[in-house]
């Protein structure tokens, strides 16, 4: 248990120094995924020997005195199964491409190679990102390691569940409108969505062009600061890839975690509280800003009138998009093809395809979407969501041109049980309600475990945002929190997850 328990930098820190090798290493991971997946669901596809093959050129460095790729070589990873990657299946959670293989990998794939990363498989997601629960998933649903009747969080509750089981210390995940942020929160992990434009989008399939990012995710803010330095940068290949330096994150995370928030001024969100948020979830927020306050940091209230309508706004241009986006699934090039018997036309088995391939979901959204775009709607739909998100990236220019960041918590709840919003849209939207207006403006944000709800012992986040390209900013006071939470809450929070031994 040791090894699965220790944090990603322990773990390269033994390797790196040949104190354990990174075999040891993937096989304690690859064993763990062997004796709790099937009660987690967090993988969709383990890749035995390709992990084993990448730790094995690890050792082999380490034993010839070769300097390692990276600070996470031999660190093994899970993947988020809309990222593709050569010799592994990609389906983004849909059964439209169930058993396609990409012929490349994806930037973030290829960085984490180059870097020496063990990636050990691809995980489980609400289908094509679309989802806060991961009950979208054509491949059934994933369950929360706190209690295996919740959820993890979606779209990507297959990477944080990962996690929280020490299945793996590492995960990538995708945020497009709180899908790394909304699982971390209640998986009691970290999560992070950099500044759009920051990590490639390059061999990510797309749900939402302007907002999908992906992200690290860890169960440390250093780790996943670590990894942050590992898959971020430009790429030429992505043409709303950022051409600047990546913000010195490792650095601030370092700082942090001396605890001194000095000079800090912090901004809390007005708009994220009152009705509908759990009290437990409220108390945890507001001990978590009186912990900052303890730090040195300065706490002042903040209004963004406009984050109100970000919901709203998002549930027309994410829509559209995918619209635009999910037509390329037309069963005429790759994966699922039904109808194919000669007796049909060509239109004909495009829409047998998508009717038995897509998830309702995934249709739902697409119908939204379509018809936001339509002749004589789109003005007053899209173009309007349009204007929204310019008011409130304006909200988040406004905040911070007083304050460094801002805090709020991640989601309004803890983790729901499983089938209990499938039947209600609108409330499984909600998830979102706080991690929205970050993706719509394209500025950083994060969540971080702020300890459990005295409602029901589950895990609470705190969502901390940055200005865009600042992203550093939010690991130097995550670090210093974290440091705080820990000493105050008697360690790690996530070392207090069930076991799940024998299930």
């Amino acid at each position: 248990m040791s090894l699965i328990r220790s944090t990603a930098a322990e773990l390269a820190a033994k390797i790196h120094g040949g104190e354990v090798s990174a075999v040891e290493v993937a096989q304690a991971h690859l064993d763990r995924i062997s004796s709790v997946d099937k009660g987690v669901n967090a993988f969709l596809h383990v890749d035995t020997d390709g992990a084993l093959a990448a730790a094995k050129k690890v050792d082999d460095d380490v034993a010839a005195g070769r300097p390692v790729a990276s600070p996470l070589a031999g660190v093994p990873l899970a993947l988020k199964d809309v990222l593709v990657a050569e010799g592994m299946p990609t389906t983004c959670g849909s059964k439209i491409l169930e058993g396609w293989h990409s012929p490349y990998d994806s930037t973030v794939t290829r960085r984490l190679r180059e870097a020496g990363v063990v990636i050990l498989g691809k995980t489980n997601m609400d289908e094509f990102a679309m989802g806060s629960s991961t009950e979208n998933s054509a491949y059934g649903p994933t369950h929360n390691p706190w209690d295996l009747d919740r959820i993890p969080g979606g779209s990507g509750g297959g990477s944080s569940a990962a996690l929280a089981a020490f299945e793996a210390p590492l995960a990538i995940g995708t945020d497009t409108g709180g899908s790394i942020r909304q699982p971390g929160s209640v998986t009691g992990t970290v999560g992070v969505k950099p500044t759009y434009g920051s990590v490639s989008r390059y061999g990510l399939v797309a749900f939402s062009s302007s907002l999908d990012q992906a992200g690290p995710c860890a169960r440390t803010v250093l780790d996943a600061a670590l990894l942050h330095e590992v898959i971020a940068g430009y790429d030429n290949m992505d043409s709303t890839s950022i051409d600047a330096p990546v913000p010195p994150v490792v650095a601030a995370a370092r700082e942090g975690a001396s605890g001194d928030l000095s000079g800090v001024r912090v901004g809390v969100v007005s708009q994220f509280s009152g009705e509908g948020y759990q009290p437990g979830v409220l108390a945890s927020f507001e001990a978590a800003v009186e912990q900052l306050r303890q730090l040195g940091a300065e706490v002042v209230q903040v209004s963004c009138p406009s984050f109100d309508y970000a919901m709203p706004a998002y549930y027309l241009i994410a829509p559209s998009e995918a619209s635009s986006n999910l037509a390329r699934f037309d069963a005429m090039r790759y994966g699922l093809r039904v109808g194919d018997d000669g007796t049909h036309g060509a239109e004909e088995v495009m829409a047998l395809t998508r009717d038995a391939g897509f998830g309702a979901e995934v249709k739902r959204r697409i119908m939204i979407g379509t018809y936001a775009l339509s002749s004589g709607y789109y003005d007053a739909y899209y173009g309007s969501a349009q204007k929204v998100r310019t008011l409130i990236a304006r909200d988040f220019d406004a905040a911070f041109a007083t304050v460094d960041v801002l805090v709020s918590p991640t989601t309004p709840t803890t983790a729901f049980k499983i089938g209990e919003r499938v039947d209600d849209p609108m409330a499984m939207y909600k998830a979102d309600l706080c991690t929205i207006p970050s993706n719509l403006a394209g500025n950083a944000a994060m969540s971080v475990p702020s300890g459990l709800s005295a409602d029901d012992g589950l895990p609470v986040g705190l969502q901390i945002m940055a200005p865009a390209l600042q992203d550093h900013r939010m690991y130097r006071v995550a670090a210093a929190y974290e440091v705080a939470r820990d000493a105050a809450q008697g360690g790690p929070l996530i070392q207090r997850v069930p076991q799940l031994e024998g299930i």
